[in-house]
């Protein structure tokens, strides 16, 4: 995918949120595999936490952040199968103003070359929440990897052509 050396990279603020009713800040693997590959392409990482399976507290972790005028993107992992906890795209679909169903379709496409029809598992979902991107990811590490090296890494480069999310950015709060 091109990369036009022109264009300055902009880094973005993004907020993480891993959604398990098990893990903890020392065990949280692919939260932390999602970090480091932020900072490594150049964003900052501007808030992280982590949440039981609840709908409730979901809402209101992200909510928080999508009203804290310092974070521009938020990436969730985990609570995106089809078990009864898993309930993290409920919340994104309730917080957000616009779905962005390619990402789902695009994440699932891709994983299906590495894990075959597995991936109909997978509830992947992403929206704009009040100019806020949401991006909610399986919460497999092999998951975190697929969607941030084949998919956010690209659309979250503003040099990234034809096209990327962060250009479109100053535009999502029109009316």
């Amino acid at each position: 995918m091109p990369i036009d050396p022109a264009r300055p990279f902009i880094p973005v603020r993004i907020a993480i949120l891993t959604v398990s009713d098990t893990r903890t800040a020392a065990d949280d693997r692919s939260g932390d595999t999602l970090a480091a590959r932020i900072e490594t392409a150049g964003h900052v990482l501007a808030d992280r936490a982590i949440v039981a399976d609840d709908t409730d507290l979901i809402l209101e972790r992200m909510a928080g952040w999508v009203e804290d005028a310092g974070i521009d993107v938020i990436i969730s992992t985990g609570g995106t199968g089809v078990t009864g906890r898993d309930v993290t795209p409920e919340a994104v679909e309730a917080l957000c103003d616009k779905l962005i169903p390619g990402f789902g379709e695009l994440f699932r496409w891709l994983s299906f070359a590495k894990i075959g029809t597995s991936t109909i598992q997978s509830r992947a979902v992403a929206g704009v929440a009040r100019g806020t991107y949401v991006f909610a990811l399986p919460g497999s590490t092999g998951a975190v990897k697929d969607g941030w090296d084949e998919i956010l890494s690209h659309q979250l480069d503003n040099r990234h052509m034809p096209c990327n999310f962060v250009e479109l950015m100053p535009r999502l709060r029109e009316v």
